[in-house]
């Protein structure tokens, strides 16, 4: 095999890589909407996407999970070959990867049910499941904040100004809802800003995963 051919054929599998880790966000929160709209009990401004693997239906979540999780180690795989290669720091796509481990483990220890989900439960109780599934979050969501500081200073390094900036205000407007989330003064405001933290966040995972593909 030719030089050009190898490198012909190792270009490709990175390529679906970067596919897979770039669906990985619509893909999450299409399924999550999805839920929202039709579980019976389950209320944006009261609980997080995390609580919809409770229930009869809690294995679409879990699925979910699973599904994005995987995509998203793909992707930053995928990433860390291309930023490999450049020379350039590799550290970003390890915390993405990071946090789609914790959307493995997210899928293995759900979320504990409560606040009226699934409908007619009392309040919330703490099981050693919910802790772990806590602790993985808390984890994922933190490596997902350094990762956007970690591409910020490479983008500004490059000279590409604006996706230093778009990183940097990614990484303070999830910080601080995950922050909100975390004080226990979760109300409705508070949980909807969450949403959009989060939705921001796996933008930003799209759009510098496309960006890097092309």
């Amino acid at each position: 095999m030719t030089i050009a051919a190898t490198r012909t054929h190792a270009a490709i599998p990175t390529r679906a890589l970067l596919a897979c880790g770039a669906v990985s966000g619509p893909l999450y929160f299409l399924t999550a909407f999805a839920q929202a709209a039709v579980r019976e009990g389950f209320d944006l401004t009261k609980h997080p996407a995390s609580m919809l693997s409770n229930g009869d239906a809690g294995w679409i979540q879990v699925t979910n999970f699973l599904v994005t999780g995987v995509l998203m180690i793909a992707g930053a795989v995928g990433l860390h070959r291309r930023m490999e290669s450049g020379r350039g720091s590799v550290w970003g796509p390890r915390l993405l990867g990071a946090f789609g481990v914790s959307l493995l483990f997210a899928a293995v220890f759900k979320a504990d049910p409560g606040n009226g989900f699934p409908a007619g439960t009392g309040p919330a109780t703490i099981s050693t499941a919910g802790i772990l599934h806590m602790a993985a979050g808390s984890i994922g969501f933190l490596s997902l904040i350094v990762a956007t500081f970690v591409f910020a200073s490479r983008f500004s390094r490059e000279g590409h100004r604006g996706w230093a900036v778009y990183s940097r205000a990614t990484g303070i407007a999830f910080f601080s809802a995950f922050a909100g989330i975390t004080s226990g003064n979760a109300n409705a405001v508070v949980m909807l800003a969450f949403w959009a933290a989060v939705l921001l966040a796996w933008g930003w995972v799209t759009a510098v995963i496309v960006r890097t593909a092309r």
